[in-house]
């Protein structure tokens, strides 16, 4: 591995971390604390250890399609970066605009977006598009998750809010 390349997997991994730093910047908060949630949401503390794993696979698949395909690669990596967009913009709408409808359309797109990488990253290689699998299958359960809470609660939580607005706590006493 030359630095050349020690280098790219470097922007990579900032390309991704930027696009997962909306995840930081729009939290759940008690908004979504709020939400009625199936009983099958993960826990809050799998989100980012599950993130951070698959950050570091995705920014490893693009490096190796770079690595791979270089200039000839530009349409799958172009796709890659709309995908990071993509991504980037679920955390805002969801968690930031508080609006799961637009949110799930996103994750649509999103998720197609995935499925798509991973067959072109098959051109190129292999290990790349294997590397997105978890990836895809991970936002097939968040896309499963937000239609969820869409449905119990509503576009923009409004059931949710009108259900329980103080989670966690007993109402005050009258």
């Amino acid at each position: 591995m030359t630095g050349a390349d020690v280098l790219a997997l470097g922007l990579f991994l900032v390309l991704v971390l930027g696009s997962g730093a909306t995840g930081g910047i729009f939290r759940p908060g008690d908004w979504y604390a709020r939400l009625d949630k199936p009983w099958w949401t993960p826990p809050n503390l799998a989100f980012p250890i599950v993130w951070g794993a698959l950050y570091l696979l995705i920014a490893l698949s693009g490096w190796l399609v770079w690595r791979a395909g270089g200039a000839a690669a530009a349409p799958a990596l172009l796709l890659y970066g709309v995908n990071l967009l993509l991504g980037a913009a679920w955390s805002w709408l969801f968690f930031g605009l508080k609006r799961m409808d637009l949110a799930f359309v996103d994750l649509l797109l999103f998720w197609a977006s995935i499925i798509a990488l991973i067959f072109l990253f098959a051109d190129w290689s292999r290990a790349a598009a294997w590397l997105l699998v978890p990836y895809a299958s991970w936002v097939s359960v968040a896309g499963l998750l937000n239609a969820s809470l869409w449905r119990r609660n509503g576009a923009r939580g409004e059931r949710a809010s009108l259900r329980n607005p103080w989670p966690g706590a007993s109402p005050p006493a009258r």
